[in-house]
């Protein structure tokens, strides 16, 4: 007797599966393919972020101990390890990075008015990139140090629902800097990165299409004062200045005012100071729209310690690429139903909930309603939260 879908059938059916066949013949994913589809390759690497597997064996053992459901699941495929193997290494990792975008549309739409902390109305971005260490031998396609390999994965982070807008995979020696020639900016939004990513010429870029930079400075920046703005040092704002590079090729790249700010923090006593090019918001908001970009920085550790892309279950680099991009449309497609069903529980006791249910016949709204209602606020008081 029918009574119900899987808890795991229930949650990825907000996938749009059409926007995925498309993005499968777009890469022709399923030339000569006679049976294990890449839906239900994307279906079992879901799985697997969503149950925190750590092999292919280890894969393959807890779905094959559940065959009845395995249909009910959308997996109408034998699994087996060495099939979900070939998979990874020969599929284009493209068909999951498209679809990944798709959804990261959708949840930004869901997610576009949720407060900020800060009263702006415009986009705020946070840019910033994590490595994940690999074994040189193992992974050589991706050098990074002469006895150790790496990947990095560069990210922009939209801060309304803290949902990457955009991710770029590459090697450990690619330099962050280089990731702002392959962003197109945003007219109006404003783009938070640290001082790795301070380069005149290609700000300027941000700056000419009406985008806002706020950035840090570095040590030994040479400028001219051309304006000290009046400033409330008990505040921590100690100065606020329009400034004009006064170094030749500073110069050259950006040749427009620009904004100087330091701030000592009443709370650490650290002395900061910011380069925009936004001259008329107060310099408190600069100061705390900068003191956002942390936010980035949890969501590394987050998913890092919630998703499988420390550890991979191929070694080719289409591989390595198609799990993390799996992950992140994993990460997304909880977002999406966590705003869908209007659940009040952060992201991490949603996943948790998921790992023990997905083979339950419960309905999704009333097992993540009723299990985060029996949770005290302390059981999860040591953890990273995100979307809360």
């Amino acid at each position: 007797m029918n009574t119900g879908k899987l808890v795991f059938a229930q949650l990825t059916a907000h996938l749009p599966l059409t926007t995925f066949r498309r993005c499968v013949a777009r890469y022709d994913g399923e030339h000569k393919v006679k049976r294990f589809s890449c839906l239900e390759q994307l279906l079992i690497m879901v799985f697997a972020q969503l149950t925190f597997r750590e092999s292919l064996r280890d894969i393959e053992a807890c779905l094959r101990a559940q065959p009845d459901k395995l249909y009910h699941m959308g997996i109408r495929s034998a699994v087996a390890r060495n099939t979900l193997a070939n998979a990874n290494a020969v599929r284009d990792w493209r068909i999951y990075a498209e679809f990944a975008q798709r959804l990261i549309g959708m949840a930004r739409k869901l997610y576009a008015h949720e407060p900020l902390g800060v009263e702006i109305s415009e986009t705020i971005y946070a840019l910033d990139s994590t490595t994940i260490d690999l074994c040189l031998s193992l992974f050589p396609w991706a050098p990074f140090r002469s006895t150790k390999a790496a990947v990095k994965l560069h990210t922009l982070l939209d801060l309304r629902g803290n949902i990457p807008t955009f991710l770029h995979i590459s090697d450990g020696k690619l330099h962050d800097v280089n990731i702002l020639d392959q962003l197109i900016p945003e007219a109006g939004a404003f783009y938070i990165m640290d001082r790795g990513y301070l380069d005149f010429e290609r700000l300027s870029r941000f700056d000419q299409s009406g985008a806002f930079f706020v950035t840090r400075a570095k040590r030994r920046l040479r400028f001219k004062r051309l304006k000290s703005c009046p400033t409330d040092r008990a505040t921590g704002v100690c100065c606020d200045q329009i400034i004009t590079l006064s170094v030749f090729y500073s110069k050259q790249g950006y040749p427009k005012p620009l904004r100087r700010i330091r701030f000592k923090d009443p709370d650490t006593g650290k002395r900061l100071v910011f380069l925009t090019n936004h001259l008329d918001l107060p310099a408190l908001t600069i100061c705390a729209l900068y003191k956002m970009r942390w936010r980035v920085e949890l969501f590394f550790k987050w998913i890092k310690q919630h998703l499988r892309i420390k550890t991979f279950f191929g070694t080719s680099e289409n591989a390595v690429k198609t799990q993390i991009w799996i992950a992140v449309c994993t990460y997304v497609l909880v977002a999406i139903v966590r705003k869908r069903l209007k659940i009040e529980a952060s992201m991490h006791e949603i996943l948790q909930i998921l790992s023990l249910s997905l083979f339950e016949k419960i309905p999704l709204d009333e097992l993540l309603t009723l299990s985060v209602g029996s949770l005290k606020q302390s059981d999860f008081s040591n953890q990273l939260n995100l979307l809360d």
